[in-house]
């Protein structure tokens, strides 16, 4: 039997389809038992898991190994900065941001978050745009429908399409206007975050409201927000924000995980004519300029928009479509890209100064 330093070796350095970091940035390799070996991601990978495991006893064999590899995945929980405590039953927090409103924010939140439970995580979605929710219509969840209380003081998220969500649309009518200053616009959305008893989550996804402005700097600084995912078009107008809220994230010590360029091209329905609308490759230039992974580019399409309208997210109505691919290989690589950052600062040494 091949030793176990020799296969350890051989699969630390695979990359697997479709990602860019090695497996030992990503995952725990175990061996158990003589020729059994346990490859832990650090990500949810329902959808390749039989690949995955193809793929490695591949790459075993080319270099003369064998072994009987199983993938699964455990999420870890994100160490909260100094200051602020992490939350109960909520492993990692994911903040969507966008510099403007437009860009197709709420829709990637969405997306994103059906995507990854689609993938096997426990997942929620909080609708932090106090003013204009809209977490509720794309979900399909009815007008009327009220999150039940729990307890003295929490509220029951609303399950919707396999994931647990609130929203300050389940407490309003659609017509009653939010006129509200800053202060308490942050005020409630604490209390949606806080109050609601969120159920053993991997990731709870917020759909932020667009800007940088009291809400965002309250969550970003009172929040244990394990990163975020900054979404842009390609326009110019649309690249200016976004960089404001790429900086506003590097003031507040929140990581970026990457950024998604929306309405990146636009296809026509009746003669297949793609053609950039609003500009080419704006997403790829600020990711390069700020040195973070490009997390995907989606296209502007008349299927997602209707059937977000619809409150039937393309991921989950049409998991098989083009569309519903390019939101579930963004929400792998924001899960890849946080496990990468986990595991990077897990492993780095802790350096302590006192006056001893």
């Amino acid at each position: 039997m091949p030793s176990e330093h020799a296969i350890q070796e051989c699969l630390s350095a695979v990359t697997l389809p479709g990602l860019s970091q090695p497996l030992a940035s990503i995952a725990n390799i175990r061996m158990p038992a003589e020729g059994v070996c346990e490859v832990v991601l650090g990500f949810p990978a329902r959808s390749h898991q039989q690949q995955y495991e193809a793929f490695l006893r591949d790459s075993l064999a080319a270099q003369g190994l064998s072994c009987e590899v199983s993938v699964s995945w455990e999420i870890a929980a994100h160490q909260a900065s100094q200051g602020i405590k992490n939350m109960e039953n909520v492993r990692n927090i994911i903040a969507v941001a966008s510099g403007k409103g437009g860009v197709g924010k709420s829709t990637t939140s969405v997306n994103l978050a059906l995507a990854l439970a689609a993938e096997g995580a426990r997942v929620g979605l909080l609708d932090a745009d106090i003013y204009g929710p809209s977490v509720q219509m794309m979900l399909g969840v009815e007008s009327g429908v009220r999150p039940k209380q729990y307890g003295t003081q929490y509220l029951l998220p609303i399950e919707a399409q396999g994931i647990q969500s609130m929203s300050m649309a389940y407490l309003v009518t659609e017509k009653t206007p939010m006129v509200w200053r800053g202060p308490m616009a942050t005020g409630a959305l604490q209390q949606l975050l806080y109050q609601t008893y969120w159920q053993d989550l991997d990731y709870l996804i917020i759909d932020m409201p667009p800007g940088t402005g009291d809400i965002q700097l309250t969550l970003s600084q009172k929040v244990p927000v394990a990163g975020a995912v900054v979404v842009t078009t390609p326009q110019d107008i649309a690249l200016l924000d976004a960089k404001k809220g790429i900086e506003m994230f590097a003031k507040v010590s929140v990581p970026v995980l990457g950024v998604v360029e929306n309405m990146a091209v636009h296809v026509c329905s009746k003669c297949g004519h793609a053609e950039h609308i609003f500009g080419e490759g704006g997403g790829e230039h600020i990711a390069r300029d700020y040195a973070v992974p490009m997390l995907g580019a989606l296209p502007l399409s008349m299927q997602i928009r209707e059937q977000a309208d619809r409150g039937a997210p393309v991921v989950t109505q049409a998991p098989d479509s083009e569309a519903a691919q390019l939101y579930r290989d963004m929400a792998t690589a924001t899960a890849v890209e946080l496990a990468r950052r986990q595991r990077s600062s897990a492993a780095a040494p802790q350096i302590s100064i006192s006056d001893d």
